[in-house]
C-alpha cells in the first residue's frame, strides 16, 4: 500500500509537501532541480535529507543517472490528484463539490475557451446520467 493511498501525503510537512509537488510536476528530477524549484531553497544537504525521508517513508525511489540520483513519486499521479482533491474539497468547500467548481470557474471565467465550456457541458451531462437524473435541464 503506498502513502498516498493511506492518505498520509496530507500529513507531510510543508517542505516535503512542497518537494513531493515539485517531483509530481516534473515526472523525475534530481536533488539540484527540486532545489532549484523550491521557494526560499533549504542547503543541499538539508533537501538530500528530506529526499531520503521521503524514499524512507515510501513516497519517492530513486535511479543511479551516473554520479547523480533521480527521484520519482512512487505513486500514480492521477491517484495522488483525486486524493489531493478530495482534501481540497472536504476541507476548504465543506464537501460541496458545487462549491468548489463555483470558485474554479470565478477563478477562470475570463480564461475558458469555448472548448473548456463544451467540456465542462458534457461532463455535467455524464455526471446527471451516472446520478439517474436524465439529460440538460436536471437539477439537482
Amino acid at each position: 500500500m503506498t502513502p498516498e493511498s493511506r492518505g498520509q501525503l496530507e500529513q507531510l510537512g510543508r517542505r516535503e509537501r512542497q518537494i513531493m509537488e515539485i517531483v509530481y510536476r516534473r515526472g523525475r528530477a534530481t536533488a539540484a532541480e527540486i532545489r532549484a524549484d523550491l521557494p526560499d531553497p533549504p542547503t543541499d544537504s538539508a533537501v538530500r535529507g528530506m529526499l531520503r525521508f521521503l524514499e524512507d517513508k515510501g513516497y519517492l525511489q530513486h535511479d543511479e543517472e551516473g554520479p547523480r540520483y533521480v527521484y520519482h513519486p512512487t505513486a500514480d499521479h492521477k491517484q495522488v490528484s483525486r486524493s489531493a482533491m478530495r482534501h481540497l474539497v472536504r476541507t476548504f468547500y465543506n464537501d460541496s463539490v458545487s462549491s468548489a467548481v463555483a470558485a474554479m470557474l470565478g477563478m477562470y471565467k475570463t480564461h475558458l475557451s469555448e472548448d473548456d465550456l463544451n467540456n465542462l457541458e458534457a461532463l455535467l451531462n455524464e455526471a446527471r446520467k451516472a446520478n439517474g437524473r436524465g439529460g440538460q435541464g436536471a437539477t439537482s
